[in-house]
């Protein structure tokens, strides 16, 4: 790490590792380090457009930022994914690595403080655990571990024994997620995301308290509390002061898609602004689902006195001037944005296509056909990809490409942490650090035969009542004839929580290897996974993190149900207009551009949901390099409706293609109609002869 560096030198002129830039990005890589500058203290906004470039600027920022003095060690960058993160790492290692050569003083510099949000929020609460009243060791659930402890929660309030449907489990969590992220009231969030459950208002803030009394009794954070602890923190001044005083830079991406809670920690973080960079693009916010806000980047500039410099990154260098020129007039219309109109130094003739079909049935047999044609033509399958808003659209789609043999991957196989079988040594292992996590100790009490719910309850009631540091697993109420095989467990789990790592997790994953044959027909199959799991495990410095970074990202798939069709040399990409984004294809096909689809019927109550269906629509064709075709139905095929049956429902194109756009798009239809052969003499000739003889039969 370095150390004793001036934290902001100026740099006289630009350095040659910024040549290749152009000048906006190199704008944003410069501001507030130049000679004389007074902006170091304002904070930064780069409006980043699609394919602009953005990761390129946002590293070579941090790398100049290095380059110019400051300590990496005091260096914040929060991304979405970890994935981004180490990648954005590994930019400014390459680039701070070229620099060495001529700056010793640089070389080893790496970046000791970049992940996600709830990761840096999750190694912070670690930090400072004994001032926050937290153990050192608390566990993280997950999803599905969280929605586990709420039903358990809802079932001791006898809230499931109401004479009317209470909400399940998931819907639950659901409701205290978004409250939590958008920092909004129970019954705003009620009001405007599940009214139907309304009437439950003041029996869902007694589920959520007994829910927050059951995680701070067993020393467990869900994953939203990373978020909410760290905010709470930041509310103590001396707190506030000491963390932000951390950290001389904070950059953050993709900040159109941070919530009121991340603002809010960015905000206490910095408050001046000193040091801060955010890079966004207000036109691709399209996770309110999530409890993201596109007010964030849009009222950024003005929490700041000045406000906020900014530099937009309008070159886009993934698709051609007519497929921009479309994306540009669609999201032109929107009633509030930041200007931007995305160019191109690759001109294109072919404008993006607007085909019209019959029915769902002609959508999925004209772009089995465009795929094929283009295959022919050199594209292959793994370049193209077919886009949707809502993952049923492609059902009809799917069974054709069945049908055609056409092999394809639709993203959203089976989360590693989904299976089974990897939760359940996940469980063994939050068990072993932690034994006060009563849904990881209900889970690892019952893998052993002859331990039941019954049994494994009354030993989790034992251990929360037992006092701090006096827990004896050994020595717990289990029935007398799995005696020997729990005390070779509760050994285990000992073994697991004072040995050194990763050591101590090979003999969990053996004993449960050795378990499987018992609980799965495809043991083999699952302990495969097992191994993977160890050696994921193995690349973390400590169990702790190891249980964190894995809750916070996990793999995408498990090996065997990822839907990847490995046995094929090519395949065609199916995906959420959501999973697409940040992707790029040579060719994209977007389904059921009419309305009732893109926008969804179901995303039209208010005008901010319409406003990000249109942005969806913009993140959708802003994927295509190339060739772009928007599919409108003329009708859809609507089966059993109550009070209707079986019935054809008419659609229209979608609002966000009003006709004084319509220029920007070629407009065709499929099939082609049919062209008329020219009559010759001989074909005259027939017809003649054929009138003449229907005429004699009548005469």
């Amino acid at each position: 790490m370095l150390v004793n560096m001036r934290d902001e030198a100026a740099v006289e002129e630009p350095a040659a590792y910024l040549d290749h830039l152009n000048d906006a990005q190199r704008a944003a890589v410069l501001f507030g380090t130049e000679s004389g500058s007074t902006n170091h203290a304002l904070p930064l906004l780069v409006i980043a457009g699609a394919g602009s470039g953005k990761t390129t600027t946002l590293a070579h920022r941090v790398a100049h930022l290095v380059a110019s003095g400051a300590d990496p060690g005091r260096i914040l960058l929060l991304t979405f994914s970890r994935r981004a993160a180490d990648e954005m790492g590994r930019r400014v290692t390459r680039i701070v690595s070229r620099l060495s050569k001529d700056q010793p003083r640089l070389a080893g510099a790496t970046l000791e403080w970049s992940g996600t949000f709830h990761g840096v929020g999750a190694r912070l609460l670690r930090e400072f655990s004994g001032r926050i009243g937290l153990e050192p060791g608390f566990t993280i659930h997950d999803r599905e571990d969280s929605g586990d402890l709420m039903n358990l929660v809802r079932h001791e309030l006898g809230l499931s024994a109401k004479t009317k449907r209470f909400p399940m489990k998931g819907t639950c969590l659901a409701i205290y997620s978004a409250a939590v992220n958008t920092r909004a009231s129970l019954g705003e969030v009620l009001q405007t995301s599940f009214p139907w459950c309304s009437e439950w208002e003041a029996d869902l803030k007694r589920l959520f308290l007994g829910y927050v009394e059951a995680k701070q009794a067993q020393q467990v954070l869900d994953y939203d509390d990373l978020l909410l602890y760290w905010a709470q923190m930041l509310t103590d001044p001396d707190l506030a002061a000491e963390i932000g005083g951390r950290f001389s830079h904070v950059l953050v991406d993709e900040y159109q898609d941070t919530n009121s809670l991340q603002a809010a920690i960015l905000l206490a973080m910095k408050p001046d602004g000193r040091g801060v960079t955010v890079v966004g693009d207000d036109a691709q916010a399209i996770y309110a689902f999530r409890g993201a806000t596109v007010r964030n980047i849009l009222d950024f500039p003005g929490h700041f006195d000045p406000p906020a410099h900014q530099v937009t990154l309008d070159r886009n260098y993934r698709s051609t001037q007519p497929i921009l020129g479309a994306a540009n007039a669609v999201i032109a219309l929107a009633s509030e944005r930041f200007t931007k109109d995305l160019w191109s130094a690759r001109d294109g003739t072919q404008k993006p296509r607007l085909v019209a079909v019959r029915d769902d049935a002609d959508q999925s047999a004209c772009i089995v056909e465009s795929v094929l044609a283009r295959r022919e033509e050199g594209i292959r399958l793994k370049s193209q990809a077919v886009l949707f808003r809502a993952s049923h659209h492609s059902a009809r789609l799917e069974v054709e490409l069945t049908r055609r043999n056409i092999p394809f991957v639709k993203f959203g196989g089976l989360k590693f942490l989904e299976a089974a079988h990897v939760k359940d040594v996940l469980a063994v292992l939050r068990w072993a650090i932690n034994p006060r996590d009563r849904v990881s100790g209900f889970r690892a009490l019952q893998l052993h035969a002859g331990i039941g719910p019954k049994t494994a309850g009354r030993v989790l009631d034992n251990i929360a009542a037992a006092p701090a540091g006096c827990v004896l697993l050994g020595e717990q109420p289990v029935p007398e004839a799995v005696r020997g095989a729990w005390s070779r467990f509760s050994s285990l789990l000992e073994a697991v929580a004072s040995a050194t790592w990763p050591a101590n997790l090979e003999p969990v994953c053996q004993w449960y290897v050795d378990e499987m044959p018992r609980m799965y027909d495809d043991a083999a199959i699952r302990a495969g996974d097992i191994e993977q799991l160890a050696r994921i495990a193995a690349t973390y410095p400590s169990l702790e993190r190891f249980l964190t970074e894995l809750t916070l990202d996990p793999p995408s798939a498990t090996s065997d149900e990822s839907g990847i069709p490995l046995l094929d040399e090519d395949y065609l990409i199916l995906s959420t207009i959501h999973s697409a984004k940040g992707q790029e294809w040579s060719a994209v096909t977007l389904l059921n551009v009419v309305d009732g689809c893109l926008p969804s019927d179901l995303a039209t109550g208010s005008s901010s949901e319409i406003e990000e269906e249109r942005r969806l629509l913009y993140v959708a064709m802003t994927r295509a390099k190339d060739q772009l075709d928007l599919i409108v139905p003329q009708r859809f095929h609507v089966s059993q409706q109550p009070g209707h049956g079986d019935r054809h429902v008419y659609a229209s194109r979608t609002r966000f293609i009003p006709n004084r756009i319509l220029e920007r798009f070629e407009q065709t239809s499929w099939p082609p109609p049919a062209v008329a052969p020219r009559p010759t003499a001989e074909s005259r000739r027939i017809a003649f002869d054929l009138a003449e003889k229907m005429r004699s039969m009548w005469k």
